[in-house]
């Protein structure tokens, strides 16, 4: 855990000396000294900074999102982004934009309400005799979800000009242009989230033991469930409405968190916490210098590496089970 926090700050550093801007390194290194370079402090403080703390909290909620999804469907593939919550999300607000609504009031509580209809959605599918039971199977049917939604998001964009507009960026998912104001939005939705991982991590633990195993230690695993889904969709929401759908880090990030903390749930949420920005960071400053001097979306990018990831696991002899 130290190692990973480390690593954390590192890149959290690595995030404000490098982007776009005539700022570098070394005019950054000097402003955090004390120096008053007005270009600088503007870019730093403005741009940098905010889209360093929104790609921290986006990291942390899709990686404890996706840890929660896949403890409560028992499934190693569960991902927001796969499996259609994150493409509920971003449905559920174009939808809003076509009928009228503005994206800067609307966006978080609409975002929320689409995750949470997919994550029903995604329960209810992985409840399907022959379909919750094979993970791949479960992929497969969240993909085509996902691409329904995106189809009828797309079209009615098609439709609608000035939704076009408002949403085109965020469509995509990134990080850039981002204002601490719209973490300020969301962070209630996290905290409230947060407190409900934390209330629901022992009990959660307990229905990896089975149904059973958990009524008779005096859990409830239907309320479990409900409970989990709440927080998934409080998050995934949140996180799509500052960032856009980002898939494939609520994949990784529980994955590589059970191969160091093991299949407990608790201390894999734990390992989540760091992992999560860990791996959002270093793919948004990624995203800054591979096609510099402009910037590759940083959804593009996670869908770049996540695709060999999920192949992968798909494709190992034998998928982990919870």
């Amino acid at each position: 855990m130290f190692l990973l926090l480390t690593a954390l700050v590192a890149v959290s550093v690595v995030s404000l000396l490098i982007g776009a801007g005539s700022v570098g390194p070394r005019q950054v290194l000097g402003l955090l000294s004390g120096s008053d370079h007005a270009e600088a402090r503007f870019i730093v403080w403005e741009l940098r900074a905010p889209r360093t703390l929104i790609g921290i909290a986006v990291g942390v909620a899709l990686g404890v999102a996706g840890a929660l999804l896949q403890a409560v469907s028992r499934n190693p593939l569960a991902e927001p982004g796969l499996l259609g919550v994150s493409a509920g999300a971003a449905f559920a607000v174009s939808l809003a934009l076509v009928l009228g609504a503005s994206a800067a009031t609307l966006r978080i509580p609409v975002a929320q309400l689409g995750a949470l209809i997919g994550c029903v959605c995604v329960l209810s599918v992985a409840r399907l005799r022959g379909v919750g039971n094979d993970p791949v199977r479960l992929v497969l049917a969240g993909a085509a979800f996902s691409g329904l939604l995106g189809s009828l998001s797309a079209l009615m964009l098609l439709y609608d000009q000035r939704a076009a507009d408002e949403i085109r960026f965020w469509v995509v998912g990134s990080l850039a242009g981002r204002r601490l104001d719209d973490l300020w939005a969301v962070l209630p939705s996290l905290l409230v989230a947060g407190a409900g991982v934390v209330v629901i991590a022992r009990p959660l633990a307990a229905l990896a033991l089975g149904e059973r195993a958990a009524s008779g230690l005096g859990h409830r695993p239907g309320l479990i469930r409900w409970l989990a889904v709440g927080c998934v969709a409080l998050l995934v929401g949140a996180a799509t409405a500052i960032a856009g759908p980002i898939a494939f880090v609520g994949l990784v990030v529980p994955f590589v968190a059970r191969a160091i903390a093991g299949p407990d749930i608790r201390r894999t949420l734990w390992f989540c916490l760091p992992i999560g920005p860990l791996i959002v960071l270093t793919a948004d400053i990624i995203s800054r210098v591979v096609v510099a001097p402009s910037e590759l979306p940083l959804g593009v990018l996670t869908a770049l590496c996540g695709a060999p990831v999920l192949i992968a696991v798909v494709r190992a002899k034998r998928l982990p089970m919870l």
